[in-house]
């Protein structure tokens, strides 16, 4: 798997670039504000997701992990194949879009090309559930908090456990104590949004 390629940028087209990084040419498919932020003939680095299937192979590109994170998060979701998701990445900031389907506004996701009002329902359903379920994973066991549940529910979303602590300690600071688990999660990503 290619986590990620680091090389120059060649060639930029309408929907990919040419990566060459080690004498090899990657194409590397990528949204819109993506290819904004690339230069021809300067040195950048994509986070990637390599598609390996029967008929094809396919890497994309992002600027950030949390992006590849969200992306292959929206590829588990029954529907959503690669194209989707990098539309849905593409059309606004991560925890805009982590926030509009964690309070299940789906009008954001039908906002995008290619997203319907069905499919829009199933992403704002199926990621809820695996968000709420990594938060009930997070917050099991002896000893278990409000923060860690927060904590398992935001990292399931891709940001990183020190993002997550410190997006949960302040949202918890600010929360009546008895907020569910959705309130606090949905506080941790206005957090994290205006960071």
């Amino acid at each position: 798997m290619i986590a990620f390629v680091e090389g120059t940028i060649v060639a930029i087209a309408g929907e990919w670039v040419i990566v060459q990084a080690g004498g090899v040419g990657y194409r590397v498919f990528c949204g819109p504000g993506t290819l904004a932020g690339l230069k021809e003939g300067a040195t950048h680095r994509l986070y990637t997701h390599h598609l390996v299937r029967e008929d094809q192979q396919a890497l994309y590109g992002f600027r950030t992990t949390e992006e590849l994170a969200f992306f292959e998060m929206l590829t588990t979701v029954t529907g959503v194949g690669p194209k989707v998701a990098l539309a849905i990445v593409s059309a606004r900031p991560v925890s805009d879009l982590q926030l509009a389907i964690f309070q299940g506004d789906e009008g954001v996701l039908t906002a995008v090309s290619g997203v319907g009002k069905k499919l829009a329902a199933r992403i704002v359903l199926e990621l809820k559930e695996k968000v709420s379920a990594a938060g009930a994973a997070g917050g099991t066991g002896p000893g278990a908090s409000a923060e860690s549940e927060i904590v398992g529910a935001l990292q399931a979303l891709g940001y990183t456990a020190s993002e997550a602590r410190s997006a949960a300690s302040a949202a918890l600071s600010a929360l009546p104590v008895g907020a569910s688990l959705e309130e606090r999660v949905t506080a941790s990503l206005r957090i994290l949004r205006r960071d």
